[in-house]
């Protein structure tokens, strides 16, 4: 981080008010960048905020659901009503309430995981795009996972709808890259978050995420900020379309 100079650059974080997210919106922050801390309550977005103005950053809450494209407006809207701009946009936000086998799982829940997972990156980042273009080019990371390159059971809507992210991550990057505009992936693992750590309650989901990473361990969340400041900063400047795994070495079990 201390290699990286963020300063004057806005960034933008959906799902930023915690887990790796949380990691994102601060350490982009650090590295000198304005920060628009975007989540469903507004309340954990202004508690992000809170913790980087103490540090002396800026930072601005946002409440904004990624599955509602109203809602993505508004967010589009108040980022540059606030900052005038938007350089960086982290689209981090997704869920997974799936878990068990295809012939289990509803229509209803697809279409509520491609929604938050799929639709609303889409939507975000090809609004977003020509205000960067008018500003002179800017960067997406669109945060997939190591379960969209490496598919494992009882996982299929949530590998699906990141799969589908990656994919369109790189129709991105072919129609935008005349504007300026780099577009990449980055596939995280096992990381310690909210998520992954209410999960890892039961010992033998820990442990096989454990047994999972050639490592043999799970990341601390601060740990995704190395490949995310490289994608975000000129390190990266001949780096788009390209997906960047950060999974210790996962292997399907």
């Amino acid at each position: 981080m201390q290699q990286i100079d963020l300063t004057g650059k806005v960034a933008l974080v959906t799902g930023g008010s915690r887990g790796l997210g949380r990691a994102m919106s601060i350490g982009l922050a650090a590295a000198g960048a304005a920060v628009v801390v975007a989540s469903r309550k507004l309340d954990a977005c202004e508690s992000v905020v809170a913790e980087i103005e103490a540090a002396g950053g800026s930072a601005f809450p946002i409440a904004a659901h990624t599955g509602r494209t109203e809602e993505l407006d508004a967010l589009i809207e108040g980022a540059l009503g606030h900052y005038g701009r938007v350089d960086i946009l982290i689209n981090n936000a997704g869920i997974s309430p799936a878990w068990g086998g295809l012939g289990e799982l509803s229509p209803e829940l697809f279409h509520k995981m491609f929604d938050v997972n799929t639709m609303g990156p889409w939507y975000l980042a090809s609004r977003l795009a020509p205000h960067m273009a008018e500003q002179g080019g800017g960067v997406v990371v669109n945060v997939i996972s190591v379960a969209a390159l490496k598919p494992p059971a009882n996982m299929g809507f949530y590998a699906a709808t990141k799969a589908a992210l990656q994919a369109m991550t790189q129709v991105m990057a072919a129609e935008w890259a005349p504007l300026k505009i780099r577009v990449n992936n980055l596939a995280p693992g096992n990381y310690h978050s909210d998520l992954f750590d209410s999960a890892a309650q039961n010992p033998a989901y820990l442990q096989g995420a454990i047994d999972a990473c050639l490592q043999k361990r799970v990341a601390e969340t601060e740990e995704i900020l190395g490949p995310l400041l490289y994608l975000v900063s000129d390190m990266s400047a001949f780096t788009t379309g390209a997906t960047l795994v950060s999974d210790g070495g996962f292997m399907v079990q």
